[in-house]
């Protein structure tokens, strides 16, 4: 069969790789497409065309034949698989392929010698024969110990194969074997070149760079072999197994003491203060700062856990977070995270359920209750510290390259415990469902995190439910969009949006350093503010504000008379825990009083029930609806105060509080 091209712009169109090249790149090209199997075309160049002749009788007679020796090789059956190829190349003697696979048949048999001319009989009829070459490299390095000659055939190799990484990594791994490092790393950076996602290559980086006693150039490939590698398979299994070997080695040094120090005398200078670290095995977590602001200390205080693997990471951990809290402070932007006792008395009604099985089964009161702080300190603990940690994970992983083989260990140990915390049977039984899977959604974005930064994947072990999967992956895209920009104090932002999402913006506030540190000083002040505003209508309690805000923004169209429905979410929560008698002689001491009406303009009324509090028109006339909605909704309507729609909407919003 003949196949004739003119050489023109339409040969062009169709192999467009053959642009720009010679007859050389022609012929070669066009040899490659149109082989089959191990049945290379013979194509020549007369003028202005081009000529490929097939051996169509050959491929159809010897097809069958060739596959046949090819699935006796992989099973080895060897004696079955010469016999057919010595009828091959005595009907075929032209075809490579069949000379290179006799040659590997008596190589893996022993014969090295007679390997060797089978394979030379295979460069004699193709020179280019990639795998033969291969071949070649390979038992003049193993067998004869002829490295100089190997290197020859290797590097053609290159030559006819400098696309297949495969083979160019397979001749980095021959040589590696015969402990010929320097020469390996040349083949295996070539085919890392080529394609920078074979964990083979990868890994075989890592073992010279250990054996060169290069442990952090080791610790990188190690890590990228696991990154690039999908299958999970022996391989995976391996490298994860050489990566922990290794990162233990590497933390038994004084790398991380190092880095730390200089990093604590760095923040000490910005700062203006000293930074004690003290090991303490009492802490709950695994380590904590104690800022000196906090603490009425000259110092700031770093207590870690010593029992914790790489404790150097933790101590690493905790002086990003003063960090980042110096610069927000710079910057006049820093927020405190304050949980009083009515948030945790409004966050122990959502677990009721659990309190009651947890006295039944006979847990005493002292028990129950450390039980409770435990569990809302924690969950706390996690709502302000999950989004700031990715933040600090990025920074030192970004920042601090040779601490890297300690954060690993160290985040890898924090996985499990958060995995065990969330999934472990005897801790779900006694724990709130709804707790479980928002703390199971914070853990899982460290998860996702530690997969990226190391490879390693615990996600599916986490056992989420599609919808706690979707949140996990939603906040970590929004660490994404901060990640690379991210501006003093606006890990806070993700603090409060997570916990929105989640519901739990009801457990703590977020507010101003500033602002609380001044008020703290400022205690007359605060008293006049206390008595001035008894009812904090107007006092700042920032989770009531952000709802606030919300509910403003949501009717600033309508026409609603907003005052008046502010007034009488004022009214709601006054009356809140009053009986309904008391709200009764409430709502008649109001209608006496204004049996001439009230002026909405005016601002000192007076109501009896309520002592020491002035009001203006609109708060009392708030007032005035609200207490006979609660406490004589019969007679409402014989107010005719024009109030329905402000009340539906103030009711609306005070049953979400």
């Amino acid at each position: 069969m003949k196949i004739i091209h003119k050489i023109d712009d339409f040969l062009y169109t169709l192999f467009p790789e053959l642009t720009g090249g010679g007859n050389d790149l022609i012929v070669s090209k066009l040899q490659n497409y149109y082989s089959y199997g191990p049945f290379q075309p013979k194509v020549s160049i007369e003028g202005d065309w081009v000529t490929v002749e097939i051996d169509t009788n050959s491929i159809l007679s010897q097809e069958a034949d060739y596959r046949k020796v090819v699935a006796l090789c992989e099973k080895g059956d060897y004696t079955p698989a010469k016999k057919l190829l010595q009828q091959l190349i005595a009907n075929n003697p032209t075809v490579s392929e069949y000379h290179r696979i006799m040659g590997q048949i008596l190589s893996d048999e022993g014969d090295q010698d007679e390997a060797i001319n089978c394979l030379i009989d295979a460069l004699r009829w193709n020179s280019k024969n990639g795998y033969a070459l291969l071949m070649m490299g390979n038992i003049l390095a193993k067998f004869k110990n002829d490295i100089s000659t190997a290197m020859k055939y290797y590097d053609q190799a290159l030559i006819a194969n400098p696309d297949d990484n495969i083979t160019i990594n397979n001749i980095g791994a021959n040589l590696m074997q015969q402990g010929k490092l320097v020469e390996a790393k040349k083949y295996f950076w070539e085919a890392i070149k080529i394609d920078d996602k074979y964990p083979n290559t990868h890994f075989a980086l890592g073992m010279i760079a250990e054996m060169e006693s290069d442990l952090q150039s080791a610790f990188y490939s190690y890590t990228r072999a696991i990154k690039t590698n999908n299958k999970k398979d022996e391989l995976y299994q391996n490298t994860v197994q050489q990566l922990f070997a290794l990162s233990k080695k590497i933390t038994v040094s004084e790398v991380g003491k190092k880095i730390f120090r200089e990093y604590r005398h760095k923040l000490e200078f910005e700062g203006e203060k000293q930074i004690d670290i003290i090991k303490d095995e009492d802490i709950p977590t695994a380590a904590k700062i104690e800022f000196a602001e906090n603490y009425d200390r000259e110092k700031h205080f770093i207590k870690f856990n010593p029992k914790y693997p790489a404790y150097e990471h933790l101590i690493m951990h905790e002086l990003v977070h003063l960090d980042f809290v110096i610069d927000a402070r710079k910057n006049k932007l820093n927020q405190l995270f304050i949980a009083n006792n009515e948030q945790k008395e409004r966050f122990l009604k959502t677990i009721e359920s659990t309190q009651i099985k947890l006295k039944k089964l006979g847990i005493s009161e002292q028990s129950l209750k450390k039980y409770e702080t435990d569990l809302f300190e924690g969950l706390n603990s996690q709502i302000f510290n999950a989004p700031i940690d990715l933040f600090i994970e990025n920074f030192l992983f970004n920042e601090f390259v040779e601490l890297r083989p300690f954060q690993f260990l160290s985040l890898y140990n924090m996985v499990q415990e958060g995995l065990k915390a969330v999934t472990d049977k005897n801790i779900l039984e006694l724990s709130p469902s709804n707790v479980v899977s928002k703390s199971k959604i914070y853990n899982l974005v460290g998860a996702i995190q530690f997969k990226e930064l190391y490879g390693i994947d615990f996600i599916k072990d986490f056992k989420a439910s599609s919808s706690e999967l979707k949140t996990a992956n939603d906040f970590y895209e929004e660490f994404l969009q901060y990640r690379d920009n991210k501006e003093p104090a606006e890990e806070y932002e993700l603090v409060l949006h997570w916990a929105e999402d989640l519901k739990l913006d009801k457990n703590f506030e977020l507010v101003s350093e500033i602002e609380f540190r001044s008020k703290r000083l400022d205690i007359d002040n605060l008293l006049k503010s206390i008595e001035e505003d008894p009812y904090e209508l107007e006092s700042k309690d920032p989770y009531k504000e952000r709802e606030m805000e919300k509910f403003l923004n949501s009717h600033k169209e309508s026409e609603l008379n907003m005052p008046v429905v502010m007034y009488m979410l004022d009214a709601l929560q006054f009356f809140e825990n009053k009986d309904k008698e008391e709200i009764k002689k409430i709502a008649v001491d109001i209608a006496m009083q204004g049996i001439h009406g009230y002026n909405p303009n005016n601002s000192d009324y007076r109501i009896n029930g309520i002592k020491d509090k002035l009001f203006s028109g609109y708060h009392i006339l708030a007032y005035y609806y609200v207490s006979w909605a609660i406490a004589i909704p019969e007679m409402l309507s014989e107010l005719k105060l024009p109030f329905d729609n402000e009340f539906k909407t103030a009711l609306q919003f005070f049953k979400k509080q």
